[in-house]
């Protein structure tokens, strides 16, 4: 028989706050995060705006080197500062017990893009010998992971995950399944994202992906509202600790919630549009939720991945119907990317820790700026205020570009 896998800490670092309770209380009180970029100038960019995390200094919330700091990106740094935090909340000495037991999988869909235009501007103005030796240990995807590993010294399962906008939940569902098969009793995983650098604004933009709405960023992200024209960049990590069950109760551990299911799936069908009738995104649910060995009636929440774009609100929507059927009306579901943006390959993390905050509060998080619902788009998003609701069971849905598609089932602490 397969582990419980519980949840004992959380970590945040967003534009709605760098500390969990701050951060839920700005989730509730139904507060934007989105506001106009200050990090660099944009005045000549079709897009000027995002959920940008601001006066954010890891040697603030994490004791550390400042030498090491400067060898870190700044999705590393947020990926450090959000770790720090939620292994404080749970507790865990990892200087006791046996650190081959004790692993890190942080997933982040693009890795360190500061680093890498960074450094080419000074290839192509100074030349060749002005390239940084740390260029590359600061860019890998998996540096987060390994930075959290070496600074406080984890040497059980390490890895990384690049499923673009799923990279978080497919980061959690991996470390879930790896203290499930007792390669490892503790887990601190997540994800970590920093795109928003004139590359990544200029290349998401000229996708024609992103709101332009410059007058009134604050309302720019609006999942399933008919006027939504595009997602809402944002920046930030969320990571968890997970523990195997009898490992955090033997411990006195606060258990915070239970994942029971993991899925995924892939379209298959287009690198950047999802399927129109969400059948990839459907499997990935309903492997979830058969994984969880519970029925669909059992779920009573889901903190949908609902990036305000025109396609893919429409194709989750289609995707949620097809797996509830008639308990579709039961159920409220809202995405919190209508607040912060869309963290790319962070919005898992920073998702299935307001997940867990909904359970132990008993409050879905709503979704704000959600004036008029699209044709279609008819569920109870939970729009402009928080509800309290009995919550039992929540459906966490990401899915990202390649057609990548990850879902887990978490459960309150029992």
């Amino acid at each position: 028989m397969s582990r419980r896998v519980v949840v004992t800490g959380l970590g945040v670092v967003t534009s709605l706050g760098f500390e969990v309770p701050d951060f839920w209380d700005r989730l509730c009180a139904g507060k934007s995060g989105v506001g106009l970029i200050g990090r660099f100038d944009c005045s000549d960019f079709k897009v000027r705006f995002a959920g940008e995390v601001k006066e954010f200094e890891l040697s603030e919330h994490l004791a550390i080197d400042s030498k090491e700091v400067k060898r870190q990106d700044r999705f590393v740094q947020f990926a450090m500062g959000a770790a720090g935090k939620a292994i404080r909340q749970s507790g865990m000495d990892f200087s006791k017990g046996d650190p081959f037991r004790y692993g890190v999988l942080i997933g982040s869909g693009i890795g360190g893009l500061q680093e890498i235009e960074q450094q080419h501007n000074l290839l192509f103005d100074r030349g060749p010998t002005r390239v940084s030796p740390f260029m590359i240990p600061k860019l890998m995807v998996n540096a987060a992971s390994g930075n959290i590993s070496c600074h406080w010294t984890l040497k059980g399962p390490n890895s990384a995950v690049a499923t673009a906008c799923a990279s978080a939940t497919n980061a959690i569902g991996d470390a879930f399944r790896l203290i499930q098969l007792d390669m490892a009793d503790t887990m601190v995983t997540g994800g970590s994202e920093a795109a928003i650098t004139p590359m990544g604004l200029s290349g998401f933009s000229r996708m024609a992906a992103l709101s332009t709405r410059n007058d009134e960023p604050e309302r720019a992200s609006r999942p399933w509202d008919r006027d939504r024209d595009g997602f809402v960049m944002a920046e930030g990590a969320g990571v968890l600790v997970l523990e195997e069950y009898e490992h955090a109760k033997a411990r006195g551990a606060n258990i915070l919630a239970e994942i029971l299911g993991y899925g995924m799936s892939a379209d298959g069908g287009h690198m950047t549009a999802p399927d129109p009738e969400g059948r990839g995104a459907a499997r990935a649910m309903q492997c979830a939720i058969k994984d969880a060995k519970i029925n669909v009636s059992d779920i009573d929440y889901v903190n949908a991945h609902g990036t305000s774009t025109p396609l893919g609100d429409k194709a989750e929507t289609f995707a949620i119907k097809t797996v509830f059927g008639e308990h579709v009306r039961k159920i409220a579901v809202s995405s919190i990317k209508s607040q912060m943006g869309h963290l790319l390959g962070a919005s898992g993390g920073v998702e299935i820790v307001a997940t867990v905050l909904a359970l132990q509060n008993q409050v879905a998080p709503p979704t704000i700026n959600l004036d008029n619902p699209d044709e279609g788009c008819d569920l109870d998003y939970v729009p402009h205020e928080a509800r309290p609701m009995p919550i039992r069971r929540i459906l966490k849905n990401s899915f990202g570009f390649g057609g990548h598609n990850a879902c887990l089932v978490l459960a309150r602490a029992t």
